[in-house]
């Protein structure tokens, strides 16, 4: 059997596309939420960090500190297995959403107040002489700017959260590279599982290039 019959066996592919095609929105929807949620909770986590009561500062900083350094697999792994223990049982796709962004906000934790305090210290001081107290000086003058600088590094972080979701298959959830690990032992060869990395570079490669777009576009902008 050659190259072309063993990895890019198209009678096979077509027979367990559908299954493939579950999986990939499995994994579409499990990303989405992990990225949204760590989004969330890692603009929290900076301003907590950069702004609270020294108590709540040296937790939100050993928070991040500890999950940028925990793999996600192992932290997946814990939640999945070691919690019910404990009486905290997940299914398999809230384990892996709960998993996914716990992680995800640590990075976007520190992505956020990079980008604060990149900030000039005159658009805090014009803000406070407008008269916003803090919390809409945060809303309408900060985060607007930290934001758009912002921007590439959490969309590479989204890139590779999206990329994690793959490891949602060893808590049994039928995501993408599940429903092609099984197609493959199906079908005894490995297309599935070339089928199940071109629609990861499907769905992954337009982030890849809207990211570096953005650079692109800044860096003129930024030399004008």
């Amino acid at each position: 059997m050659g190259i072309v019959q063993t990895f890019f066996n198209v009678d096979v592919l077509l027979r367990y596309y559908p299954l493939l095609l579950q999986g990939l929105g499995r994994t579409v929807l499990l990303g989405l939420l992990s990225i949204v949620l760590g989004l969330l909770g890692g603009l929290l986590l900076a301003l907590v960090r950069l702004y609270a009561a020294k108590p709540l500062r040296a937790l939100a900083v050993a928070y991040i500190d500890v999950f940028r350094a925990l793999p996600v697999l192992v932290w997946l792994v814990v939640v999945y297995y070691a919690l019910p223990f404990l009486g905290i049982r997940f299914s398999p796709f809230a384990a892996a959403v709960f998993a996914l962004s716990t992680v995800s906000a640590a990075y976007a934790a520190e992505i956020f107040r990079a980008g604060i305090e990149a900030i000039p210290r005159g658009q805090f001081e014009a803000a406070d002489a407008l008269g916003l107290h803090s919390y809409r000086r945060m809303r309408h003058v900060i985060l607007p700017q930290a934001v758009r600088i912002v921007i590439p590094p959490l969309t590479n972080n989204s890139i590779n959260v999206m990329k994690d979701t793959a490891l949602a298959s060893v808590v049994a959830l039928p995501d993408l590279l599940k429903q092609a690990t099984q197609a493959q032992a199906l079908a005894a060869n490995p297309t599935p599982l070339i089928g199940a990395a071109v629609l990861y570079l499907l769905i992954l490669l337009p982030m890849v290039r809207l990211v570096a777009r953005y650079e692109t576009s800044q860096a003129r902008r930024g030399a004008r």
